[in-house]
């Protein structure tokens, strides 16, 4: 009988571990349900979704693949997450910046969502309702048909965003809402006190901005002056046209807005003046 020397099965043995070993264990295949991200800028905060997309694949969804009454971790694969970028409050109750997990108790006539603070974990099997930050209840409404769910941000405001899952013949949606007025406001008033002394742009933005969301006039007022003592501008004089007409004096208002068009031809014969001829307009009926 021959006899193989160890030594000569050495490289067959060193293969069969490399086929059998762990390291086969990361080889990625594409999920049935792909994970996804949706992001939405809403005021100055950025709001993410991160998601895996089930489909239908012709199976009864509500009440049979995912039942009515149980928590459920609104998606696939890992449990989905709701990312703030600062405080917001969802559907009114205050959400401190962060990551959170975002859950749901489907039912056939009403829904609950659950903003819970386990964000990274798979599926809702190690989901614990003392980790809830809050919950709220949505009514379900129906909708065309979608094959994989959908996080959408079908209506947005600049200071509010709908959220809205859509699955099967299902829509729910509900608001988020931030406090961009407090937030430009507090950012205004330290860019201001640290202002370059050649700067006219900052204070005027910060003016215009509490012009156009008719907030906090009084100091927005002196805002609109600090920047045309740095620079005589169109639209800084166009700004504090605004300001005297909302002191109801819109004669003067409109002589400080045909001079503001002067000014800006002036510095450029091509500056697009269309705006402040608008507001003449309208100050002229």
């Amino acid at each position: 009988t021959r006899r193989i020397s160890i030594n000569r099965l050495a490289p067959a043995i060193a293969l069969c571990a490399a086929v059998t070993s762990p390291a086969l264990a990361q080889l990625e295949l594409p999920r049935l349900s792909p994970r996804a991200t949706v992001s939405q800028i809403v005021g100055l905060t950025d709001v993410t979704i991160a998601y895996c997309r089930p489909a239908v694949r012709e199976r009864t969804i509500w009440g049979e693949l995912v039942p009515f009454g149980e928590v459920w971790r609104t998606g696939a694969n890992e449990a989905t997450t709701i990312t703030f970028s600062s405080d917001v409050t969802v559907e009114g109750k205050p959400v401190p910046a962060g990551t959170y997990g975002l859950f749901t108790i489907p039912g056939k006539d009403l829904w609950t969502v659950i903003i819970n603070k386990g964000a990274k974990q798979w599926g809702a099997y190690d989901y614990k309702a003392e980790e809830d930050l809050f919950r709220f209840t949505v009514t379900p409404q129906p909708a065309p048909f979608t094959e994989r769910l959908t996080f959408t941000f079908p209506n947005t405001t600049t200071d509010s965003a709908e959220i809205a899952l859509t699955w099967e013949k299902v829509h729910l949606g509900f608001t988020v809402k931030v406090d961009i007025v407090g937030k430009v406001l507090v950012d205004a008033r330290k860019a201001i006190a640290e202002l370059k002394t050649d700067d006219w742009r900052t204070p005027l933005r910060a003016a215009s901005f509490c012009l156009d969301n008719n907030v906090n006039l009084d100091e927005a007022r002196g805002w609109a002056e600090k920047s045309l003592a740095v620079k005589e501008t169109m639209y800084g004089l166009a700004a504090k046209a605004r300001f005297v007409a909302l002191d109801g004096d819109t004669a003067a208002a409109i002589v400080l807005a045909r001079k503001a068009i002067e000014v800006g031809k002036a510095a450029d014969p091509k500056a697009d003046t269309t705006s402040v001829e608008r507001l003449i307009a309208g100050w002229s009926k």
